[in-house]
């Protein structure tokens, strides 16, 4: 059984740690769903990070690291144990390499990168979250994912910071060594981009942002697409045959077009819906729980394996 008792004193003790109790974690998550963690804790400083990861395992509590909270579904029952966010959020330049801390927000690197004329992550312009987070699950949009720019990774693997390089990082599409490394902590990344046009990434990045929060408003309480898309290589060939050539985009279809052919579009469980212009955005129109999330990813699961023979996999993480 966890100590929580030996585990307060300990997180308390931590500076610089700024600790809450009993926070709700529906007000830290984009889907606006959680309830309470026992314990909350931010810092921008990786030895307090890593001094609040060592006592939680001491006292045998879980330890959850958190990005922005944009790509999860926080349990109703909330989390046993600490909840913790790296708040470390500086973005440079370092001798020719954008140097990222995991804090920043992702948003802030894509403009920093694109003010000084640099091509690439301005194709990911409006996608929510942090820099960690978007390494964590190689994001990516446009053609163009991040992993495609980072050089390097430093991370906390539970007893020293360490450092990964590209290889290293086993990146695949929205995948990363670190997603099977649940103990592992980024810190932040170095990318190197090439040079590109100020203004006409500018009016690139603009374009694409209207386009997102058309599709994504910002307002809307949801995690952006709940399925990632498929390869379509990866296919049973009579689901591949089906997809029109026109569907299929770097080798990959999107799942929002077999999520339509089972009718998802529009579908509702309690607060939770799928909207009606696309059959892989789940979002919160209210009231909605985790519980309701997770019944209809798995009714639709279930309404791809039965007709088509093959598995949709998540893009967001749950906690607890």
């Amino acid at each position: 059984m966890p100590d929580f008792d030996r585990l307060a004193g300990a997180l308390q003790a931590i500076a610089p740690l700024r600790l809450e109790t009993n926070v709700p974690l529906a007000a830290h998550t984009r889907f606006g769903i959680g309830g309470p963690a026992d314990f909350f804790g931010r810092t921008a400083d990786p030895q307090a990070l890593a001094s609040a990861v060592q006592a939680c395992r001491e006292a045998g509590a879980a330890c959850y690291v958190m990005g922005d909270g944009s790509n999860v579904v926080a349990a109703d029952a909330g989390f046993r144990g600490l909840v913790l966010r790296f708040t470390a959020a500086a973005v440079k330049i370092d001798g020719g390499v954008v140097a990222a801390d995991a804090g920043a927000k992702l948003q802030s690197l894509v403009d920093f990168t694109i003010e000084r004329g640099f091509e690439g992550l301005h194709t990911l312009t409006g996608i929510p979250g942090s820099v960690g987070g978007a390494i964590y699950g190689n994001a990516g949009a446009y053609g163009n994912s991040i992993d495609q720019f980072i050089e390097r990774v430093d991370y906390f693997d539970g007893a020293a910071v360490r450092s990964k390089d590209n290889a290293a990082c086993e990146f695949a599409y929205r995948e990363s060594v670190f997603k099977r490394h649940k103990n592992w902590v980024i810190l932040g990344g170095a990318l190197r981009l090439p040079a590109g046009d100020r203004q006409a990434l500018r009016a690139r990045a603009d374009e694409i942002r209207q386009i997102r929060d058309e599709k994504f408003p910002p307002s809307m309480l949801c995690a952006g697409s709940i399925f990632k898309n498929l390869h379509i290589r990866d296919l049973p060939a009579a689901a591949a045959a089906e997809v029109p050539r026109q569907a299929v985009r770097a080798g990959k279809v999107a799942s929002a077009y077999f999520l339509e052919k089972v009718g998802a579009k529009g579908m509702r469980n309690g607060g939770i819906a799928i909207a009606s212009y696309h059959a892989n955005l789940l979002y919160n129109r209210g009231g909605g729980t985790a519980a309701e999330v997770r019944a209809l990813v798995c009714e639709l699961k279930s309404r791809i394996r039965k007709r088509y023979g093959f598995e949709v996999e998540e893009e967001v993480q749950y906690i607890g």
